[in-house]
């Protein structure tokens, strides 16, 4: 099994506090300035507060081996982008005292050296689950706005992102891990979740990847990197996932954790319906909602295997796996089919 870098053991996020505090000095920052940790998923996220001008900050530690320095650029310049552009509300990228937008940052205990990114801290909460349909009707609003920049934008020379196609998901990449490695996979578990992947690696073949369904995205457009203040537009944050993918995937990245949820068909609705305000959805795409909805789900149960000490994998462990065979047994047997999606979207695909 493949274990997350910040999963390791051994004294890993000890290490990593200490980079954290040694990156505070190569920014504008006072002596005084503190980080504490806050999250830990694919990297490990500090608070910083600066006591002597009473601001706050977010200082993200790049986990090993996930992104190289440029592709980490790559992912600041278009979630900059999105901002100038298209006004999407975005974290500012607060650059260090040396004009950098990323820093460098040794291993105070002689570890391999790690990438740092200091953001602007964003006001707002997560959104709440008295006004969750509401909530997804704003995020499919803004996901179009995002979707239509990205098929409009150039980057910059050198700009790269990965891939999230099916190689790199569940194939021979796995990124986030295999997800036979999951939490309470095994026996019957195993063969109803092989069943699924094997469905979902030829449905996501015939799907394709034509630019009016594939491009970039910000590939973990879940609640927890939403911030709502009063009425105005959700805030994007964490562009650590974007890359490459189905543009359809935004939407199962939305409803991660929650796809077992009685409330989803009514969130679907929501979201499309925000959506098309702003954009056209393909109606072959909107009647493959499902498999992308599945194709997060058991890349999902791969992240709770390989990322143990993240908080959200310790809370789920098998008993997420366990609702994914429930949830896989009802795709295969077609309950998922466009028909049954919902009301609305049934309606628009005719």
């Amino acid at each position: 099994m493949r274990i997350h870098d910040l999963s390791a053991g051994d004294g890993v996020l000890s290490r990593v506090a200490e980079v954290a505090r040694a990156a505070l000095a190569r920014y504008r920052l006072s002596p005084a300035a503190t980080a504490e940790l806050i999250n830990v998923s694919e990297n490990a996220t500090f608070l910083v507060r600066d006591p002597r001008s009473g601001e706050r900050a977010i200082l993200r530690v790049h986990r090993l081996g996930y992104h190289s320095r440029a592709a980490i650029e790559s992912e600041l310049d278009w979630l900059s982008a999105l901002r100038r552009d298209e006004g999407v509300t975005t974290p500012r990228v607060l650059p260090a005292a040396d004009g950098s937008r990323t820093v460098i940052v040794p291993d105070p205990r002689g570890g391999p050296a790690r990438t740092c990114v200091l953001f602007e801290f964003l006001p707002g909460d997560e959104p709440g689950e008295e006004r969750l349909a509401a909530g997804f009707e704003r995020l499919g609003e803004v996901t179009a706005r995002m979707h239509r920049h990205a098929r409009g934008w150039r980057g910059p020379a050198g700009f790269t992102r990965f891939h999230w196609d099916y190689d790199a998901a569940l194939g021979r990449e796995a990124r986030w891990g295999r997800w036979q490695d999951g939490a309470g996979v095994r026996g019957e578990a195993r063969d109803v979740l092989g069943r699924l992947d094997a469905a979902l690696r030829a449905r996501l073949a015939r799907a394709g990847t034509g630019p009016d369904r594939y491009g970039l995205i910000h590939a973990d457009l879940r609640l927890a990197n939403l911030l709502v203040a009063g009425d105005a537009p959700p805030s994007v944050i964490d562009f650590d996932d974007c890359g490459y993918g189905w543009y359809l995937y935004d939407l199962a990245a939305a409803l991660s954790f929650i796809e077992h949820h009685p409330r989803v068909p009514e969130l679907i609705d929501a979201w499309t319906r925000g959506y098309r305000t702003v954009a056209p959805l393909p109606d072959a795409g909107a009647a493959d909602i499902w498999t992308f909805i599945m194709f997060r789900r058991l890349m999902l149960v791969a992240w709770i295997g390989s990322h143990p000490a993240a908080g959200a994998a310790r809370e789920l462990g098998a008993g997420y796996t366990e609702q994914s065979c429930a949830l896989a047994e009802r795709y295969l047997a077609g309950e998922f089919a466009p028909r049954a999606v919902s009301r609305a979207v049934t309606r628009e695909i005719g």
